[in-house]
């Protein structure tokens, strides 16, 4: 496996959210899950930062035009939804979906293309940086895949490459990702997602969802909010 580190930093003007960060230098936004597919990108972030800031990014993601991964750099008319999970005075839990256009993409959607279809991602947005970090396996072409992100951003971003280097299986003990909730939890989170559970609006409730599984109710909501639980906390702990 091997470990890829860059950052992205946004001219003004020239992305709405990190307009917004820049404007709240007290607010980050860090990514709890994130997973992609060839059609569609989905992932859950974790926001900190004053009331005010936490309201504007908040905005930010409900009323803007384009998704906020997005490379795009005009309007791509891609499907993107967002649903507010957790909003406190200094935190703020979202789950975005987008699905693909033809003329839009993503990192991640770049790495699928040119680091293999098993990456794992980490994101991080203070101000205008976007801090990415990507393990992918040692067969991903990292200069195809440089080559293509700096043609996606154009004049819009520049990107710094901070580290690549090789990861034994000890560097990723602390890695958050859905893959490491127990089987059950796993399941049930993802149903969640692919039945619509996190769209806006909802698709489906999770009664109906319950019923879809073959299982109670309170079983799924337990499976569900333990996951959600389970991701939270293990940012957390790999944070400090």
């Amino acid at each position: 496996m091997r470990e890829l580190i860059f950052a992205l930093d946004y001219e003004p003007g020239s992305n709405t959210l990190a307009d917004t960060l820049a404007d709240h230098p007290d607010a980050k936004i860090r990514s709890l899950s994130l997973h992609a597919t060839a059609e569609s990108l989905w992932r859950v972030g974790h926001a900190t930062g004053s009331s005010d800031a936490l309201a504007a990014i908040k905005d930010v993601f409900l009323t803007t035009d384009y998704y906020a991964d997005c490379l795009a750099t005009e309007e791509c008319d891609a499907d993107s939804r967002t649903q507010i999970l957790e909003h406190t005075d200094d935190m703020l839990v979202l789950y975005s979906y987008w699905e693909r256009t033809p003329s839009c993409t993503s990192v991640p959607h770049i790495a699928l293309e040119c680091l293999g279809d098993r990456a794992l991602f980490e994101m991080h947005h203070e101000q205008r940086r976007y801090r990415w970090r990507v393990i992918y396996s040692e067969e991903g072409d990292v200069r195809a895949f440089l080559d293509k992100l700096e043609h996606a951003v154009a004049d819009c971003a520049a990107v710094e490459m901070l580290c690549l280097a090789d990861v034994s299986s000890t560097s990723l003990d602390g890695y958050t990702d859905m893959d490491g909730l127990p089987p059950e939890q796993s399941e049930a989170f993802r149903a969640a997602v692919e039945h619509g559970y996190y769209e806006t609006p909802r698709a489906i409730d999770l009664g109906e969802l319950a019923e879809k599984l073959d299982i109670p109710r309170s079983t799924l909501t337990y499976r569900v909010r333990r996951a959600e639980g389970q991701i939270a906390k293990q940012f957390v702990e790999t944070e400090r």
